[in-house]
This record gives C-alpha cells, sequence and structure tokens, in this order.
C-alpha cells in the first residue's frame, strides 16, 4: 500500500471506532482486518501505529482542536498528529491527496484549523486542564493521584508508551534459552526479563504468531507482571487448583507449566466462548490436566466443592487500568459508573471463591489495575469480613527474590516496566485453627 492508502485505511479504521465508541478498539481493529484480507500484515501494523498513536493523544488533539474551533473528526485527529511528529502543513497536503485509495485533499476548513494550530497565539498544551494533558478522564484523577501521588505524571507518561512484547516460555516444551535459539532463527532477538525467570521481551510489535516457537507451544504471549501472578500463586504438581475467571486460559497454561504438568486444574469462566478460546491453546502448548467448567446462574457446582482446593486463582474482571500501554482507548472509554459496578462484582467473586478454598489453602486475587479501591482496598474489605483468611507471602522459591518477603504484589509500567498489575496471598486458617 502507499503511504497515501495506509492513511486512508488509518482514517477509516478511526471512523470506525468512532462509530462503536463502548467497544475495545483491538475487537473494531480485528474485524476491520478480517474484513479487508487483501491488506497485508505489514501495512496493517503500519496503519496500527497511526491509530494507536493517535488513541494515546485523543484528549490532548480534541483540546487543541478545540480551541481553533473545529471537530476532532478522525481526519483532524490524524493531521494534528503528524504535524506534532513533525510534518509540515504542505508535507501533510502529499498524503492527503485525491484517488481511489487515498483520504483525499485537506478541505479549507481543515486547512484553516490546522494552520491556526501552529500560529504563535496558539493555545499551548500547558494551558489544558490536568487530566487533558494527562489523557485520563476527569472523575479518574482523584483516584490516580490517590494512588501514585509524586510520581502520577511518570507514570502516565510510562503508560503513553507503546509496551514491549512479552513472551512466557512453556518449560514443558523446553527452557529459556532453547526459546531464544529457536525465535532468533525467524529473526526475532528476545532478551531475558528482569523479573520472571521465565519470560523473554522484544521490543514492540512482532509477528510472533508466525513464528515456530509459538506455533509449537514453546511461547505465549504474556506480560511479565501476569507471571509474576502465577508465581505468587505456587501452584505444585500434587495439587488440586481452581482458575476461578479462567477467560481463554493465559494464566492456566502457566500454572499447569508450574505444576509440570500433573495434579488438576480446572479452569473456570461465565463465557463459553472464552473457555471454547482455551481449548487450542491448551493442545499447543501440550497440556493435558486441565478440566474446563463454564459458570452458569443456578449452578451447584460450586458448592458440591466446597472447600476442596489447594489453591484458588481469581483473576478478577476490571477497569483494565495497567493495560493501557496496550490499550489506550481504555482511557477514553473508561467510566465511573464502570468502577462502582465493577468493585461490586470483585467483591461477590472475592467471597464466592473463598468458598472454595480448603483449610490451610490460599487464594491470590489479582487485577490488571492500578486503582487501590480495586486493590487494595478490596482486600482489606475482605479481610474484615472473612477471619478466617490472613495475608501471607508466597514461598520464596516461587517467586524472583525483589518479591519474596511481601503477600503483596504491586506493579506498574513506571516502576517495573510491565503493565500495572496487583496480587495478593491470601490463607485459609488451617481446620484446627478453626476449631480453636
Amino acid at each position: 500500500m502507499t503511504p497515501s492508502a495506509r492513511l486512508a485505511a488509518a482514517i477509516d479504521l478511526l471512523t470506525a471506532m468512532d462509530a462503536t465508541p463502548r467497544r475495545p478498539a483491538d475487537a473494531v481493529a480485528n474485524a476491520f482486518f478480517r474484513e479487508r484480507r487483501f491488506i497485508g500484515g505489514g501495512d496493517r501494523r503500519a496503519i496500527s501505529v497511526i491509530v494507536w498513536d493517535v488513541l494515546r493523544h485523543w484528549r490532548r488533539v480534541a483540546w487543541r482542536l478545540e480551541q481553533v474551533g473545529a471537530a476532532a473528526t478522525p481526519r483532524l485527529r490524524v493531521a494534528v498528529r503528524r504535524m506534532e511528529q513533525g510534518d509540515s502543513l504542505g508535507a501533510l497536503s502529499q498524503g492527503f491527496v485525491e484517488g481511489r485509495f487515498a483520504p483525499g485533499a485537506l478541505s479549507a476548513d481543515e486547512r484553516h484549523a490546522l494552520d491556526k494550530l501552529t500560529q504563535p497565539a496558539a493555545a499551548p498544551l500547558e494551558n489544558a486542564p490536568r487530566a487533558v494533558r494527562l489523557e485520563i478522564p476527569d472523575w479518574l484523577l482523584p483516584h490516580l493521584e490517590q494512588r501514585f501521588g509524586d510520581t502520577l505524571e511518570a507514570e502516565l507518561a510510562a503508560m503513553a508508551r507503546e509496551a514491549t512484547l512479552d513472551l512466557r516460555v512453556n518449560t514443558l516444551r523446553g527452557d529459556r534459552e532453547a526459546a531464544r535459539k529457536a525465535l532468533a532463527r525467524d529473526g526475532l532477538h528476545a532478551d531475558p526479563t528482569e523479573l520472571s525467570r521465565w519470560g523473554l521481551r522484544l521490543p514492540g510489535r512482532l509477528p510472533v504468531t508466525s513464528s515456530a516457537a509459538f506455533k509449537d507451544g514453546l511461547v505465549e504471549i504474556q506480560d511479565e507482571g501476569s507471571q509474576l501472578v502465577v508465581a505468587m500463586l505456587g501452584a505444585g504438581p500434587d495439587m488440586r487448583v481452581l482458575d476461578y475467571c479462567a477467560g481463554a486460559g493465559g494464566k492456566t497454561l502457566a500454572i499447569a507449566m508450574t505444576m509440570a504438568n500433573k495434579g488438576h486444574i480446572v479452569a473456570c469462566d461465565v463465557s463459553e466462548p472464552r473457555l471454547e478460546g482455551a481449548v487450542r491453546r491448551l493442545r499447543r502448548a501440550g497440556v493435558h490436566n486441565v478440566e474446563r467448567h463454564l459458570l452458569v446462574p443456578g449452578d451447584k457446582w460450586a458448592k458440591r466443592r466446597a472447600a476442596s482446593f489447594d489453591r484458588v486463582l481469581v483473576d478478577a474482571p476490571c477497569t483494565g487500568t495497567g493495560t493501557w500501554r496496550r490499550n489506550p482507548d481504555a482511557r477514553v472509554r473508561l467510566e465511573e459508573a464502570d468502577l462502582t459496578e465493577l468493585t461490586v462484582k470483585q467483591r461477590e467473586i472475592l467471597d464466592r471463591a473463598a468458598a472454595l478454598v480448603k483449610p490451610g489453602g490460599r487464594m491470590v486475587y489479582a487485577t490488571c489495575s492500578v486503582l487501590d479501591a480495586e486493590n487494595q482496598d478490596q482486600i482489606d474489605a475482605f479481610l474484615a469480613r472473612n477471619p478466617a483468611f490472613r495475608l501471607i507471602s508466597p514461598d520464596a522459591r516461587d517467586v524472583p527474590d525483589v518479591l519474596a518477603g511481601s503477600p503483596i504484589l504491586s506493579l506498574s509500567p513506571g516502576m517495573n516496566g510491565t503493565d500495572g498489575f496487583f496480587a495478593a496471598v491470601l490463607e485459609r486458617a488451617p481446620a484446627t485453627a478453626v476449631q480453636e
């Protein structure tokens, strides 16, 4: 595709996202490219770079356009970002041209708005409200100020950068060095992650899924922080383990690996399509100690299995504020009502999952959020209403030295170079302690 054709496709994709503002951008993009299979892999990546860059600067660009009286259309959003990256109005005009696969020339109104933005009288971004400059909803600012304090701007700057591509080596198939060599044969040069002993890191978006290492189940795409959550669980080969909110099975796969494909794992979820999506991943990874169970209203399954699991992982549904590097559109879509609804759901899930932990067993509560309301506040409230549980540090052999000795895992892009993750290890009192 020509540069103009890529520009046109990026504008079309942004228009499709505008039309479905509550739908995640990656889901819109996947559908967009499925309907346009003639767009090759390299062009898809180039188009995605343009679109995701616009998403990362959504509020700031809209504010700048508002100052000059222009609507924040997909065309102008793309044009402003190109100008902010150094393009002159003349250079922009060379991309915005007429043609079947081109975006069309800039209109007189568009040129006028863009010209006004280059004038000395244009309002500087420093004049924008803090929430606009930080690319967050206004209502969320106090929550993030509470969480990060003086480091807030640095943390949000880290969240605005493109995420690395982290892989987890599947030790059922080979070790980390074998995985590095296999990836290198496909031109993918990975470095070991600093915290996870199973992790490898690649810079940015690369075609990992077409590599032999991925197809053979030697590596899985999984952020380093997510890998550390699994390490906190400390599942062993002689255990019964429950992945209560398993989704498509990313953490289930890692748990099976730590159990050496032994013992028994039950992967539960309320979504049948997500559970079905796990089947192919389990087969590719060579995992065969996992049973899947669909949670439905009125299900007696949990009652029959009360207090029967050595380990329970609750990877709770959350705002996903820790994943903004990958999902910058989520900043714009997140509403205060979402947080209120999710904290109620998290409380209910925690209580239901706790009933499945055997005496002396452990439960790990985890989110990919950086908000106290979903993390520490939930744990404090849970312990207050469940005196049979206590916070406990994971076994030192299960986690990196830097995490040993603490029952709480709290990661962020700025501090750790991972997605934002929270995890807490909770132990249920042994039966004798409960009786006493």
